[in-house]
């Protein structure tokens, strides 16, 4: 059976560029990854349970915060190269980013040392303009910015995401 997720991806209007709440995952192989490692706060959900109802419980389970409520816009799914199944729903809010107080798991560390320890799902948060999101994104969700800016009728990259030199004359 194919694995699935389901996640949330909260945006915000930030000195008029719009910017989107992504997760980092935690553990020692991501420890030391930027570019290309971040993601949607989201995870696996049960055949046959709401959708929507799983990408909320999986958010607070990865962000130790609770999902805002309100009207949640579905940006359909996307099979990653791994297979699994991603499906996102986006809405409109503003939390506050940094830490995660997320869910751990266990796996053995250091490598083959017969010891287990455990490390967060995620370790910290952020908020990031759509073009930046693009770049940190793992590659097989950064097809959900693109839709996100279209449903939000917005350039990715806006005037306000690139720094403008003054002239000196």
């Amino acid at each position: 059976m194919t694995k699935q997720s389901a996640g949330l991806l909260l945006y915000r209007k930030a000195q008029e560029v719009y910017e989107v709440f992504l997760v980092h995952p935690g553990g020692p192989f991501w420890a030391k990854k930027d570019a290309g490692s971040w993601s949607a706060p989201k995870g696996e959900f049960e055949a046959g349970e709401d959708l929507l109802t799983a990408a909320k419980r999986e958010f607070q389970e990865e962000t130790g915060q609770q999902a805002p409520s309100g009207n949640y816009q579905p940006l359909g799914e996307i099979k990653q190269s791994s297979g699994k199944v991603v499906h996102l729903f986006a809405l409109e809010a503003d939390i506050p980013a940094g830490v995660c107080q997320s869910n751990t798991f266990e796996m053995e560390w250091p490598p083959k040392s017969g010891q287990r320890q455990a490390f967060p799902e995620c370790d910290r948060s952020q908020w990031f303009p759509l073009a930046t999101a693009k770049q940190k994104l793992v590659k097989g969700q950064v097809e959900f910015i693109d839709r996100l800016a279209e449903k939000l009728q917005t350039s990715i990259e806006t005037a306000s995401e690139h720094p403008v030199q003054a002239s000196l004359f």
